[in-house]
């Protein structure tokens, strides 16, 4: 991974009555147990990671697993009680106010669950709030609201009110709201969750739309592992306020690191996860294969194919053979069977 664009290092937030007394050059310096002994909740406790510009990192876990105190911690809405947080290299617990604002205001934006629109604007209004905070001029603003309203979708309901708008295009004008500053981090904290299941569905292929336009280093909040197979770069699952794997959805699914991760992941749509690299089996000296299959090729845009030939298939690697996946390699992958790769 080249340099991140936002790491932190040994990052806590404790919630309490003056948590730094278990702070000891910059860490907390306490076990859980003695933590809650004393009265205070360890929301958050030794966060470890790195995301890279341009990736999509999903933070998920079960209601009161810390993911949405630590995103609140990355976007300096909250300050941690210990650790660092850098932003681009410079650790923003160390930044003068100002500047802290200034990043805020200018290169990082967010999405809310609860869609957190001003009801006495207009959608126009909404999306340009964030530039009028930042003094832009009133043609400019509006200009690029109006933009970034299209981006999204809405052209022609700029002059509506939220009240006069569904809940997926209250969520849309939330999304071209956070995206009008032009930011370099996006936060999407369980943006969607309020949704009904088509529209939450309708959201997320907006979301990879407009990733796949804009390039943006995404941090997106869920508890649903489903949603974040479907947008994810690579995952990371917390419990208790700790992360306790970061990975592909693949990795994950294949080499879960503790029985939470497995128990959150036994359901995974594994058809739509795993590759023919994961479930292929050692390449063998066979001159007639039903076909080739892309190693990194998703196993429901082949499994189809697979099961209706006697044949196995070859899984190919830059035009070189290297593995084979047959019928038996399905039915391992719909029964959630555990096989070894060639890799």
């Amino acid at each position: 991974m080249t340099e991140p664009i936002l790491a932190c290092r040994e990052v806590a937030k404790l919630f309490g009555t003056k948590p730094e007394r278990f702070v000891r050059d910059g860490r907390v310096a306490a076990l859980p147990a003695e933590i809650v002994a004393a009265g205070l909740i360890p929301a958050v406790m030794d966060v470890n990671l790195e995301i890279a510009r341009g990736e999509t990192f999903v933070i998920m876990g079960l209601s009161g697993s810390g993911k949405s105190t630590l995103v609140r911690c990355l976007s300096g809405l909250v300050a941690p009680t210990a650790g660092e947080i850098l932003f681009e290299g410079r650790d923003l617990l160390r930044m003068p106010e100002q500047e802290l604002i200034r990043i805020r205001r200018h290169q990082m934006g967010m999405v809310f669950q609860n869609f957190a629109l001003l009801p006495h604007l207009t959608v126009l209004g909404n999306v340009a709030f964030p530039l009028d905070v930042q003094g832009r001029s009133k043609a400019e603003r509006e200009a690029r609201a109006r933009e970034m309203i299209k981006l999204v979708g809405l052209n022609g309901r700029e002059d509506h009110f939220p009240r006069e708008l569904s809940g997926g295009q209250q969520q849309r004008v939330g999304i071209a709201r956070s995206l009008a500053v032009g930011p370099d981090l996006w936060f999407l904290d369980e943006p969607f969750s309020a949704l009904d299941p088509l529209i939450r569905r309708e959201m997320q292929d907006e979301v990879l739309r407009l990733q796949a336009m804009l390039k943006k280093t995404i941090v997106f909040i869920t508890h649903d592992f489903d949603e974040a197979v479907r947008i994810a770069d690579r995952i990371a699952i917390m419990k208790d306020g700790r992360v306790v794997q970061i990975g592909t959805a693949e990795e994950l699914v294949l080499a879960p690191a503790t029985d939470y991760v497995r128990a959150f992941t036994r359901d995974a749509p594994r058809a739509k996860i795993l590759t023919a690299r994961s479930v292929m089996a050692p390449a063998r000296e066979i001159a007639d294969f039903a076909g080739e299959i892309d190693a990194g090729q998703r196993i429901a845009a082949f499994a189809h194919d697979v099961e209706q030939s006697d044949r196995p298939f070859a899984v190919v690697d830059a035009g070189r053979v290297i593995g084979v996946v047959d019928r038996l390699a399905m039915i391992d992958v719909l029964v959630g069977r555990e096989r070894k790769s060639a890799a």
